[in-house]
């Protein structure tokens, strides 16, 4: 895959950008601690603010109806944003408690929300206390009256981040991200049973510890349309440093590319012919690199 960087958005005073999306002619992505979302028009070249007050909304997602979701961390819940401006909290809790700071989400062709529930301290109010005595995957089950029951399904993750489901369905691929020493970072795939619960996870790739520190794993991903995850991972603190990595299916790191930025954070795919790679970093940066690869995503 070609991969030549070219920074569209400097770092802003308030950093932090995730989130990016396509809806088929523009390029969404999340100012978290600015609470915004940015809209990137490609055909002009603008990137405008598309809406604001969004209390530190995080990863975003389209369903197939091209309705748009976000993880919304400083509200400890589950958006949608709708057309006519309004925000609608889906979900806020499971198993009565609050949940922690939802980071990323996917969702799959039933309509299920699959996000991760860790607790990214960065991204709340300094007096807000963790309820949960766990860190891990749920999932948000839209109802017939419009409503979503929430069921928490992985029961060995520590720290997850980056969340997609595959082409086929089947697969929930997750990063496993903490920065603790001794605990791994890790690519997993989980099989997706009818039932909506997750089989034993495989291992895809796993990043291990130097003598510089733990290694910084996957942040964000997306797909490709040959069903390849490309990923962001890496830092500046150890490693091979910041880097986009393309993964086959079984865990083959097919390629990789340095980004120039400290701590790449999310990626899409995009464009006309969805083969330009937009990227988000800690620092605020946005990035998009022309590619030879053409990405996938259920919506549009």
């Amino acid at each position: 895959m070609q991969c030549k960087f070219e920074l569209l958005l400097k770092p802003a005073p308030v950093p932090l950008t995730e989130g990016p999306v396509w809806d088929g002619e523009h390029l969404y992505f999340t100012h978290i601690r600015a609470s915004r979302i940015l809209r990137y028009d490609p055909k002009s070249g603008a990137i405008t603010e598309w809406r604001s007050g969004t209390n530190r909304t995080n990863g975003l997602a389209f369903d197939a109806q091209g309705r748009l979701f976000g993880c919304c961390s400083g509200g400890r819940s589950i958006v949608r944003f709708d057309p006519d401006g309004r925000t609608v909290t889906l979900a806020d809790r499971v198993e009565g408690k609050k949940l922690n700071t939802p980071n990323d989400l996917a969702i799959d062709r039933k309509g299920r929300v699959w996000f991760t529930n860790p607790w990214n301290e960065g991204n709340i109010d300094a007096t807000e206390r963790q309820e949960l005595d766990n860190r891990s995957v749920l999932r948000a089950d839209p109802q017939t009256d419009g409503s979503y029951t929430v069921a928490r399904v992985t029961f060995d993750t520590t720290q997850p981040n980056g969340i997609l489901v595959s082409q086929d369905q089947d697969t929930l691929y997750v990063a496993e991200s903490g920065f603790e020493k001794g605990i791994a970072r890790e690519l997993r795939a989980y099989p997706i049973r009818g039932d909506g619960s997750l089989g034993t996870y495989r291992t895809l790739f796993t990043w291990g510890e130097d003598a510089r520190g733990v290694h910084r794993g996957i942040d964000g991903m997306c797909l490709d349309a040959d069903g390849n995850i490309v990923a962001t991972a890496g830092w500046e603190v150890s490693g091979a440093g910041p880097m986009i990595y393309v993964f086959s299916p079984a865990g083959r790191v097919l390629e990789t590319h340095p980004v120039p930025a400290n701590r790449p954070t999310n990626c899409c795919f995009g464009g006309p012919d969805m083969t330009t790679l937009f990227v988000t970093t800690t620092q605020g940066h946005f990035f998009k690199a022309e590619t030879d690869r053409v990405g996938w995503a259920m919506y549009p």
